[in-house]
């Protein structure tokens, strides 16, 4: 099936043909036909498999055949963190490119003067954070009486961050008749609760919810001592060919030491976390983007919020202590058709959450071995912990099978790939 297969206008065909768009990722192909029927869903597939077009294609190509001229907000996206909604900003301006509407966004972090002289001029797209929107709500800058299309985009990662009470408050606030679209990269029971509060009788489409990763993602984890990370990440940096690599911190704290020390080595980075305001965490994402920077080292809240095209290295500089963490942070690589290469580095602290992630995605991660900093011992405490707990030879063995990832060389060698906010071919 093509885009073009699903009776879409001329100016919405025209835009995708302008991103090179030409066959819809599994989601898109099964969500796009269910929104274009004026149909709720609940939608649930892993990050970088095309969501946001999955949802503002088809909305779009429902307003463009209204016969409805009201001047008022028409389509509600919300979404958690800034950077998020930035994202889905560009891309439903991309998507109307060849159109008359308007699409504007707002979130926290920044003065609200140019997002309310924004809102004056009647735009028929609002994508926001729950913070903002509720805060601009109570100003009366903002009404939401005349939504017609309602989306919840990351809404596990909403629940994750604490923003149930804002939402259960913005669903108070949307007329009753209105089409809803619910969108999360997991599923769990708080999520279907929450969606039985926002949907009617939804439509559902669930892709491969077996599948924790990404299948084109090359996996593989250093054991290093904690003090020689820093060696290791600079080495790797050095060595790969990849134009840009994108590393995670557990902390704000942390993602600020390691830019500092790898400038001692020469290598040009930024951090972006929570505690930078949103200037500094744009200019530290363009700069990555645009290839100013090569490394961009991320907090968790960023492991949703970063769609860079083509990214083809992520390295793990600490292992997160949830395991589904692990699935949103290598997702930011291996993006709809395109490959990556994740990494991670194992210290004997981190074992444990090594082992989480290993029983969620139902695979061992592949050890990279003969490197200089490597620690063999920590990979023996892994294999003794995997026989303690009734893995057997069988784990034990699977766990020496190494693949050494090389930073996406094979795909890079000689190449610059052009990056843009939601790819080309990548859909989202």
């Amino acid at each position: 099936m093509t885009f073009k297969e699903l009776g879409l206008s001329k100016p919405l065909l025209d835009a995708l043909d302008r991103l090179d768009y030409n066959t819809p990722t599994p989601i898109q192909e099964q969500a796009i036909p269910i929104v274009l029927k004026g149909e709720d869903l609940l939608g649930c597939a892993q990050t970088g498999t095309g969501k946001t077009a999955a949802f503002a294609i088809p909305i779009i190509e429902r307003l463009l055949s209204s016969t409805s001229k009201n001047n008022f907000i028409k389509v509600l996206v919300v979404t958690p963190t800034r950077e998020l909604a930035i994202q889905i900003e560009e891309n439903f301006k991309s998507y109307t490119h060849f159109t008359e509407l308007k699409t504007q966004v707002i979130f926290g972090g920044v003065k609200q003067g140019k997002q309310t002289d924004a809102l004056r001029k009647k735009p028929d797209i609002l994508i926001a954070t729950p913070g903002r929107l509720l805060d601009l709500m109570n100003q009366g800058f903002i009404s939401l009486k005349n939504i017609e299309y309602a989306i919840l985009d990351e809404a596990d990662q909403m629940l994750d961050m604490g923003f149930i009470h804002d939402i259960k408050k913005l669903i108070a606030k949307l007329p009753a008749q209105r089409q809803s679209l619910f969108f999360s990269a997991t599923m769990p029971q708080s999520i279907v609760q929450l969606s039985g509060q926002i949907l009617g009788n939804p439509q559902r489409i669930t892709i491969k919810p077996e599948q924790a990763t990404a299948e084109k993602i090359t996996q593989g984890v250093y054991f290093v001592d904690k003090e020689n990370k820093i060696k290791l990440l600079a080495s790797l940096v050095e060595q790969s060919e990849a134009p840009a690599v994108l590393v995670f911190s557990r902390t704000k704290h942390g993602a600020n030491n390691i830019v500092k020390k790898l400038d001692k080595y020469g290598i040009k980075g930024a951090a972006i976390h929570g505690n930078k305001s949103q200037a500094a965490r744009q200019k530290a994402l363009e700069g990555f983007k645009d290839g100013k920077l090569n490394v961009l080292v991320a907090t968790d809240i960023a492991a949703r919020g970063i769609d860079i095209d083509q990214l083809s290295l992520v390295i793990n500089y600490e292992l997160p202590n949830v395991p589904e963490t692990y699935v949103h942070r290598i997702g930011r690589t291996g993006r709809a058709s395109a490959s990556g290469v994740a990494i991670s580095f194992c210290d004997e602290t981190e074992i444990p959450y090594l082992q989480d992630i290993q029983k969620l995605i139902k695979q061992d991660v592949p050890v990279i071995k003969g490197h200089e900093f490597e620690n063999e011992s920590l990979e023996g405490e892994l294999q003794k912990k995997q026989f303690s707990k009734g893995g057997g030879k069988k784990a034990a063995s699977n766990q020496n099978r190494s693949r050494r990832p090389q930073g996406g060389r094979d795909n890079q060698r000689g190449q610059r790939p052009q990056r843009k906010s939601d790819g080309s071919r990548r859909n989202s």
